[in-house]
């Protein structure tokens, strides 16, 4: 049986607030989560549990850090392998995985738990699940990624983030159905959690959405945050 949800509505007020006015204040996002997740990590590992693959990874507890880290390891991966689709995305974004460990630690309150590692396995992932569906690190791409991720699991914070993007303007003169083709990749999409993604770096990118479902590659012109700024819709 499941908890009763618990939600820290104040902080997730405040943290989606400095969100809205800073889509590239990656704290909060992680703050936001944690506030507003309730029932969300146990219904992870419920799902995690269900499956050989979701057992093995939280039984063994594999770190990706570390081997996603290692740049040059995956540059020497074949060519058109989702490593190099990796290192396309993190690179042309001026990102890494180490970033985000750290901006995880400065929003996050609880780092140790049942869920821990659960929550560490998703964070440390996220890129991946850029290099698969195609989603830039704009705030578009983003948001439409973060809609992906609704459709796998409901998530009230995600939710939030995603509406609230919305109907700030976020996907203003572009097409917001971008963002809700995001939901529906998601839904028909495998589960991407418990994916052995450690064992499909080296596999053609192209075979491992084949294999995961993820769909047609999305056609869009990025939102920087920059622009955002520029035409006054955040502020920070």
């Amino acid at each position: 049986m499941l908890p009763m949800p618990r939600f820290d509505l104040p902080r997730a007020a405040r943290s989606l607030n400095a969100l809205l006015k800073n889509p590239d204040d990656l704290p909060q996002v992680f703050s936001l989560i944690e506030a507003l997740s309730g029932t969300t990590p146990h219904r992870m590992m419920w799902k995690f549990e269900r499956t050989e693959a979701g057992r093995a990874i939280l039984n063994d507890q594999p770190d990706i850090v570390p081997v996603l880290a290692d740049r040059e390891a995956l540059r020497r991966m074949p060519a058109g392998s989702l490593a190099h689709a990796y290192l396309a995305f993190v690179e042309s974004e001026g990102i890494s995985a180490e970033g985000i460990v750290a901006a995880a630690k400065a929003g996050q309150q609880r780092t140790d738990g049942p869920f821990a590692y659960m929550r560490s396995r998703m964070r440390d992932t996220h890129d991946l699940w850029h290099a698969v569906t195609g989603y830039q690190g704009d705030v578009l791409g983003e948001l439409s990624l973060l809609a992906f991720l609704l459709g796998q699991h409901w998530n009230s914070a995600i939710a939030a983030i995603v509406s609230a993007g919305l109907l700030k303007g976020f996907a203003a003169n572009h097409d917001p159905k971008l963002v809700l083709e995001g939901y529906r990749r998601g839904r028909n999409a495998e589960w991407l959690p418990s994916q052995p993604w450690e064992s499909m770096l080296a596999l053609p990118v192209s075979e491992v959405r084949e294999r995961l479902k993820v769909g047609p590659l999305p056609e869009y012109t990025p939102v920087r945050s920059s622009q955002l700024r520029e035409a006054g819709i955040v502020t920070g």
